[in-house]
């Protein structure tokens, strides 16, 4: 089995959104206060989350999470990176791995130099970086397949496990890429809000991914508080497409 739990299904910004009083950032409805994205994996005995952003602490106590063995990373985004300190409690006993293209451990090693210097100050997470490709890896047993994304003219990654594949913040896919995301059970994909976005998939956008990739069941995440309200966007959907919201587990088999 594979048991996946929604951490944050917000955009950069969070919803609420600072300052705003619009209805969904007003909502009494917990579906539509959404952390910043990021996904919590159990597969084959091992657990990690797939980015850690500034949200990082909170869901972990939100979610009574007490150990995880590795953290993908998407892309080095604030909101995607920027948790990697809160690791330390994670991360004593024998390290916290991580797994990120070179580009992506160059700006954390740049951003976080303290974790990495040879005299560290005592308390600072304690963090084994693993440089990825686009090439199949394995963590403890289970295969990553990273799959190339374009976020606008950053290239970036998203990741199938088994029958699950998790892309976020990307506008388009490269054509050669959707061989990989042949035969999926679960896709979960960005769609940040009705409309367009230079960087980022609009609802229609990835409703029309989601048509060409072919999962049997979808989910929409990295969503913003102008994508409307969670109890009245889910309605216009398809049967097999939803729009995800923190908290949320799926469990599948592998």
């Amino acid at each position: 089995m594979m048991k996946l739990t929604f951490l944050g299904t917000g955009t950069s910004t969070g919803v609420p959104e600072i300052g705003c009083g619009c209805d969904v950032c007003t909502s009494r409805d917990p579906r539509d206060n959404r952390l910043r994205a990021s996904l919590l994996v159990e597969t084959g005995g091992i657990t990690f989350i797939i980015d850690c952003g500034p949200d990082f602490r909170y869901q972990m106590l939100r979610q009574h999470i007490r150990h995880i063995d590795a953290i993908l990373l998407t892309h080095e985004h604030y909101d995607h990176v920027s948790g990697l300190d809160d690791v330390r409690k994670f991360s004593y006993t024998n390290g916290m791995d991580v797994y990120a293209e070179e580009n992506v451990l160059d700006a954390i090693r740049t951003r976080i130099p303290y974790v990495f210097r040879e005299n560290k100050y005592p308390g600072v997470p304690e963090l084994n970086l693993h440089p990825i490709t686009t090439a199949p890896f394995k963590i403890n047993g289970t295969e990553i397949i990273p799959v190339r994304l374009m976020h606008h003219r950053l290239p970036i990654l998203g990741f199938r496990i088994g029958n699950m594949a998790y892309l976020t913040d990307l506008k388009t896919i490269p054509e050669e890429e959707y061989s990989k995301l042949k035969d999926l059970d679960v896709l979960i994909i960005n769609a940040l809000k009705f409309g367009t976005h230079l960087s980022h998939q609009g609802v229609d956008e990835a409703l029309q991914q989601i048509k060409k990739i072919a999962p049997r069941e979808a989910w929409l995440t990295h969503m913003s508080h102008t994508v409307g309200l969670h109890s009245e966007i889910e309605k216009d959907l398809p049967p097999h497409i939803h729009f995800a919201y923190d908290g949320l587990v799926i469990n599948m088999a592998n």
